[in-house]
């Protein structure tokens, strides 16, 4: 029999895939996917038994229940000052869904989608599974300041979307005022359409503000906002996220929504709704929180041969390791799990042209104060 051809041909599996199942061969301390070991508030896990043991185990509304959408509008009119109604929320089984839905619900054949390396690897897939081609700018170490140039320059007839991630994974750089004026200013009198993704929203450092896409009326106008529950509250299992659009974007994305899970985990939802009504503080104090584990982190990786770049957001940390290796970085990446019991992840897989001779890689530091210390004491071993 002949198999039709892969409509991903240069897909295989993710390295976060890779790197966790070689951690775990080798029992290596897993500071390379990005999920935490520690659990998420306690009102918010008792929700889930409390209502499943009300029996709310049947199928949400297609959209997410009402109660957690007007949540989601609160919280965004709160924020950002952004007057949004629960009919432009959508609930979704995990951001990578919301994204999969709004690429797939504007990209069409011969479209050009612009997207920055290094870059969240479900963008592309999406875009090529549509028909539609990623042109992919990249940002540049140590900075990975977007080039407005550049992509004023990448800018056609055929430009149908542009993806941009603030916080950013995998460097943790954050967009500003400015550079949201600046990608207004590009886009102004266009058709191109604006995904944000914004699921690292509330880990944000150093009294920075989040420049949300919800902050600038011009450009929501033409987004969708992408968000994540996994990763404010902890749950990344769970797989529950969100996007926000203006009604007319919100349509065409239901339409994609309802055919791909069509609903999300119903207890949860409810559980969500809770800890959203009665715990906000949450959300307030996630920024200290997490930076407290960026600096613990960085202090205990002071005493190792890495060199640590700036993270402004994420729960992330990019390393140069050129006074360590000559290796690339995926070699060493797989070197440093099987040898020293560190699994990380190389930042080049995140590019499809990588700078020459780039030696990051990138750490999850959302772990537990023994995590930290354990992975960090293996190494200082490679200061022998």
């Amino acid at each position: 029999m002949n198999y039709p051809a892969s409509k991903l041909p240069h897909i295989s599996t993710t390295i976060f895939t890779v790197m966790s199942q070689l951690a775990a061969d080798f029992k290596a301390v897993n500071l390379s996917q990005g999920f935490p070991d520690f659990d998420g508030p306690s009102l918010l896990l008792e929700g889930v038994g409390k209502y499943i043991a009300q029996g709310l185990n049947q199928y949400a509304p297609m959209a997410g229940i009402p109660a957690l959408r007007e949540q989601i509008a609160l919280k965004v009119q709160h924020l950002y000052a952004n007057p949004v109604s629960p009919d432009e929320v959508t609930i979704t089984s995990g951001a990578t869904e919301a994204l999969f839905n709004a690429i797939s619900a504007v990209v069409r054949q011969g479209d050009e989608v612009i997207i920055f390396d290094p870059a969240y690897d479900s963008y592309e897939p999406a875009i090529t599974l549509n028909g539609g081609k990623a042109v992919r700018l990249n940002l540049l170490p140590p900075t990975f300041k977007i080039d407005w140039q550049q992509l004023k320059d990448s800018i056609n007839a055929k430009t149908r979307l542009i993806i941009i991630n603030t916080p950013h994974n995998p460097t943790g750089t954050v967009l500003d005022k400015h550079d949201l004026n600046q990608l207004a200013e590009l886009v102004r009198d266009t058709n191109i359409l604006i995904v944000s993704d914004e699921v690292y929203e509330h880990i944000i450092f150093d009294g920075l503000a989040h420049a949300s896409i919800h902050r600038h009326p011009e450009l929501y106008a033409r987004s969708f906002v992408i968000s994540s529950f996994g990763k404010t509250y902890h749950t990344t299992g769970w797989k529950i996220g969100y996007c926000v659009a203006p009604p007319a974007l919100t349509q065409e994305f239901r339409k994609i929504h309802q055919y791909v899970t069509f609903t999300t985990s119903t207890p949860m939802q409810y559980a969500l709704v809770d800890v959203m009504r009665d715990n906000p503080q949450h959300v307030e104090q996630l920024p200290a929180f997490y930076q407290t584990k960026r600096d613990e982190f960085s202090q205990l990786m002071q005493e190792t041969r890495f060199k640590l770049l700036p993270s402004s957001g994420t729960y992330f940390q990019l390393a140069d390791y050129t006074g360590l290796s000559q290796l690339n970085d995926v070699a060493f990446c797989r070197w440093l799990t099987t040898d020293i019991g560190v699994a990380a992840i190389p930042v080049s897989v995140f590019y499809e042209n990588p700078p020459a001779d780039m030696k990051l890689i990138r750490f999850c530091f959302a772990k537990n104060s023994m995590t930290l210390k354990h992975g960090t004491a293996r190494l200082r071993s490679l200061n022998i």
